[in-house]
């Protein structure tokens, strides 16, 4: 039995981080040039496949078949190093999330810990990434996304902080256990979430925050020097970062794979049910990336600044002490 559960184990691996995640993230970049297209009044990508459905399927291919330009001026050991340590992260962090009932490919009590541990060490890819290309633009925009990154993972690991308090459990399966219980955790702590969602969209480099790549003052950023399949991983990180940014909001706050007024049956039917619910949520949040980025302008980086420091942490940590307090005046 145990060599059937490694077996398993090891397949949901593979299915989730090397079939599900980046065909997902495939998609969505289909989606968001579709979207873009039709908020702007354009038609997008449509030609290749129905509705260009093969679009990322012809972009891959051509990733594939760039010249693999390696500058001779770069630190080429830290510069090919540097895509992998940025996706790899963005990969192990979505394995303790539970995408439906009692199942997540990796099942700790400290999930939520684990997230940010994980997620956390993606800035070293970017950073590296920059300093290794030995280009002025590539340096600015990794010194950029550093600051940006460390300054925005305060406030966003002081949001959850409320979460704990509320629930008392820091494995994700039981907090969305608690809101199927007692309801979402949105409804008690809006502004816990509201600052959750802006520093997502700031840690996954995503406009109104992709100061760090902003074309018009560093080229690309981080990436500036990096073509073919080296490009594409730092491109699919961002996109798997998007995912999984959205699947901990809908875990933390939208009660995961929970379905509100309606009680899904255990196991079979009730486990598909779930997930679709789970995906149904995610893919909700995600169209919200999209749309975010194509209504508001970019931030400069000043200002991206003075909101994580002078706004979001102060405000998370009031948030911190109110909810601190409530929860000791109802135990008591």
């Amino acid at each position: 039995m145990l060599f059937v559960d490694i077996l398993w184990k090891l397949l949901e691996i593979v299915l989730v981080a090397a079939v599900a995640l980046p065909t997902t993230a495939a998609l969505l970049v289909w989606a968001e040039r579709r979207v873009s297209a039709f908020m702007q009044d354009r038609l997008g990508p449509n030609r290749v496949g129905p509705a260009g459905l093969l679009q990322p399927i012809a972009d891959l291919l051509k990733f594939i078949f760039k010249e693999d330009v390696v500058p001779g001026h770069v630190n080429k050991a830290i510069y090919i190093l540097a895509p992998a340590l940025s996706l790899v992260p963005a990969l192990l962090a979505f394995a303790v999330v539970p995408y439906a009932r009692d199942m997540a490919i990796l099942d700790v009590n400290v999930g939520i810990l684990y997230v940010f541990s994980v997620s956390s060490i993606a800035v070293y890819g970017i950073t590296l990434g920059g300093w290794a290309s030995n280009s002025k633009y590539s340096l600015l925009g990794g010194v950029r996304a550093s600051a940006q990154m460390i300054s925005y993972e305060l406030a966003l690991g002081l949001s959850v902080v409320p979460v704990l308090l509320v629930t008392g459990e820091t494995h994700l399966g039981r907090i969305v256990e608690w809101q199927a219980a007692n309801g979402w955790l949105v409804l008690y702590l809006f502004p816990a979430w509201i600052i959750f969602l802006v520093s997502s969209y700031a840690e996954t480099n995503r406009l109104p925050f992709d100061c760090p790549e902003a074309e018009t003052e560093l080229v690309a950023g981080y990436h500036t020097e990096y073509s073919s399949m080296k490009f594409a991983l730092f491109f699919l990180a961002e996109y798997i970062h998007m995912i999984t940014a959205s699947a901990l909001t809908v875990t933390l706050f939208f009660g995961g794979w929970h379905v509100p007024f309606f009680t899904l049956p255990e196991g079979g039917w009730g486990t598909t049910l779930s997930c679709l619910a789970f995906c149904a949520k995610t893919g909700f949040f995600l169209f919200l990336f999209i749309w975010v980025r194509w209504t508001l302008p970019r931030f400069r980086y000043d200002q991206l600044m003075n909101l994580g420091w002078k706004i979001l942490l102060p405000a998370s940590l009031g948030i911190i002490m109110l909810t601190a307090g409530g929860v000791a005046l109802l135990a008591d």
